[in-house]
């Protein structure tokens, strides 16, 4: 299938310099500049002149483009429900913009999966995020006829509906995002590519070069999704991590220390759903620390503070 790849119509050249330069013009990267800018003016510390989102190809040429759209909580892990929570928030503040639409979700489960799908309803419950949860061979029959009267699926034994949620048509929606971020006077380039970076005594990021040219700056924020780790081998970061493993020993020792301008959003699962971060993104960029991203450190794998792990045959529960 065919994706038109958006790009921004502007006679406006790479500039040589940016306070903030973001690199990647997926959800994450047009979220942050769009709450950054944002943020900045209603401060009275800047406007959205201030960044520049730049991006080898264009708006959703990456991994948000061929999202599948889904919006929903139903994670087994605590931090990400309240993060999905805070995320599907701000899909509900504009869906017309967004091309979101809030029918809902629901997980249809064999009886292998009912006690973690119970505890993910309890844990919705605790949070205030709308659901019904329903438990029971006949009971999760009755209720699925009576959404839909032709429901013929056997061995189901468990129902959660999340009443907040649906979908979103992915291109549409960074569309509607990239007319936000313009409308805040963020200039958005497409077809650069980085090559490398300029870094001072200290390791700190001076300039972010491309083959447009260089642009100077004083904050970087990659959200390249899958290709983060082209970018993290430029800037020389670890090519191994300390994992705190049950033993109580840490496994794979070396490390070096990370640029202290460089702000890595290094998601690419499903993070098209997790529009919510770049505000949150946005917050620490300016110096207020975000306790919903406190679970997803980096540090966190030297810390043994590991996500629990569900008894789903799918990866992505």
């Amino acid at each position: 299938h065919k994706r038109t790849i958006l790009k921004k119509a502007s006679a406006m050249a790479l500039p040589t310099s940016a306070r903030y330069v973001i690199i990647g013009s997926g959800i994450h990267g047009l979220s942050t500049a769009w709450n950054l800018a944002r943020d900045l003016r209603s401060s009275g510390r800047g406007s959205g002149a201030d960044i520049v989102v730049i991006d080898k190809s264009g708006v959703g040429a990456g991994a948000s483009g061929i999202a599948c759209g889904v919006i929903r909580n139903n994670y087994f892990q605590p931090a990400m429900r309240e993060l999905m929570a805070h995320s599907v928030s701000v899909w509900d503040s504009d869906p017309e913009a967004f091309s979101y639409h809030p029918v809902g979700y629901m997980q249809i489960s064999h009886e292998a999966m009912r006690d973690d799908v119970a505890s993910i309803a309890a844990q919705q419950a605790a949070i205030g995020y709308s659901s019904t949860f329903v438990e029971g061979a006949a009971a999760s029959d009755s209720y699925m006829k009576g959404i839909f009267d032709d429901w013929q699926a056997q061995g189901i034994t468990s129902v959660l509906h999340e009443h907040r949620g649906g979908y979103a048509n992915n291109m549409a929606s960074l569309k509607g995002l990239l007319g936000k971020v313009e409308a805040e006077e963020v200039n958005v380039v497409g077809g650069v590519t980085v090559t490398g970076f300029d870094q001072d005594t200290s390791g700190a990021v001076t300039a972010v070069l491309t083959d447009q040219g260089s642009v100077r700056c004083d904050h970087v924020i990659v959200a390249v999704g899958p290709w983060v780790q082209k970018i993290w081998a430029m800037l020389d970061l670890p090519t191994t991590t300390d994992i705190l493993g049950g033993d109580g020993e840490l496994h794979n020792v070396p490390f070096d220390t990370f640029c202290d301008n460089a702000y890595f959003i290094a998601d690419s699962n499903h993070g098209y759903k997790m529009i919510g971060v770049g505000a949150l993104v946005a917050k620490e960029l300016l110096g207020e620390p975000q306790a919903l991203l406190e679970p997803f450190r980096y540090s966190r794998y030297a810390e043994g503070k590991l996500h629990p792990v569900s008894n789903s045959p799918y990866p992505w529960s």
